[in-house]
């Protein structure tokens, strides 16, 4: 991943964004002053919990930093999908499938970063994402996963 480009939603940007803000301005100031509180105990360094809890901590946050500022750093905003009015599934697009006998389900289509099966947003990598990608309203899909092959078809593109 090291020079790979990383899709991302202009709300998805946004909320990475707001969360980097926050670990540099907010977060850092108040394990440093823990890490301060924890020195002033004293003790043995060894022995002293808070201090090695802050310490992991901090050093999570840090990393956090990190893999959020890589990620700004190649992400590349994806617009509205431009493919949904001819009912072609794409990056970004709001797809709604139904497999045979079940309720219609809706998946909003986003890069990997982003992805939150919970919430409906499946990653353009993921088993579903990929068969779904490049194909429009009307299409029969079968997505290969671990649970076996499922077959859905597309009902609709936002």
């Amino acid at each position: 991943m090291e020079n790979q480009v990383v899709h991302l939603t202009r709300d998805g940007f946004q909320k990475f964004e707001s969360e980097l803000n926050y670990l540099r301005s907010v977060r850092r100031g108040e394990l440093a002053e823990r890490l301060r509180l924890a020195l002033e105990e004293g003790g043995d360094l060894v022995e002293n919990a808070e201090f090695e809890d802050a310490k992991n901590e901090q050093a999570f946050v840090e990393g956090r930093i990190q893999y959020l500022e890589m990620l700004l750093n190649r992400a590349e905003i994806m617009e509205d999908n431009e493919t949904a009015a001819s009912g072609i599934v794409g990056l970004n697009s709001v797809v709604t499938v139904q497999e045979e006998g079940e309720k219609p389900e809706k998946f909003h289509i986003v890069g990997a970063a982003e992805a939150d099966p919970l919430l409906g947003r499946i990653s353009d990598v993921s088993p579903l994402g990929r068969a779904l990608i490049n194909h429009k309203v009307g299409d029969k899909v079968v997505v290969s996963a671990p649970d076996g092959s499922f077959t859905y078809k597309i009902v609709a593109v936002e």
